[in-house]
């Protein structure tokens, strides 16, 4: 008797083992997701920009050059990388061509786009969001990118235009 609820203990733990470990490994796949790291696109107010997974935006550092990180270990605890796991594709206006992988710090392959290496920022706490753009930290900016692979920036300021001459007297007020 003593075995039979031995063995029935053994059992009913190691299908709940089996269990978890299916949930872990197989959520993506569950949804009909083909594995792997996507970059999509997202209307924002700033125009359609490149997202990660879960609607994350994704940032260039203009220090940085085609295809090299130069963000220092300190730059990665603020603006981690965009890790690739399997393969990098595109998805909703993203283009596949541009996509790339670069070795990372811990061995780990960061995404590229165009030949810019992408971040998160930790200050984005929610889908969409953009509170790093612009930014200036770690010795240059950082911008988010649209789908061309170009970072999306600041318009140029427009001047105002010269007062028109006038024969009127100026008194200074």
């Amino acid at each position: 008797m003593k075995k039979t609820r031995v063995l029935a203990i053994s059992l009913i733990v190691a299908i709940i083992g089996v269990v978890v470990l299916v949930s872990a490994a197989g959520g993506s796949a569950k949804k009909g997701r083909p594995a792997g790291t996507a970059v999509g696109v997202k209307q924002t107010a700033l125009g359609k920009i490149l997202v990660g997974g879960g609607g994350r935006t994704l940032y260039l550092f203009l220090a940085d050059k085609p295809g090299v990180s130069t963000l220092s270990r300190a730059g990665f605890a603020v603006w981690p990388a965009f890790a690739a796991t399997g393969v990098p594709r595109a998805s909703g206006g993203a283009s596949g061509a541009k996509i790339a992988t670069i070795a990372s710090l811990g061995g780990k392959r960061q995404v590229t786009y165009a030949g810019h290496p992408l971040y998160y920022f930790v200050g984005d706490q929610r889908s969409g969001s953009t509170s790093g753009q612009g930014l200036l930290e770690f010795g240059a900016r950082w911008y988010v990118l649209s789908p061309s692979g170009k970072a999306v920036t600041p318009a140029a300021a427009t001047p105002a235009p010269a007062p028109a001459e006038s024969n009127a007297p100026n008194y200074g007020y």
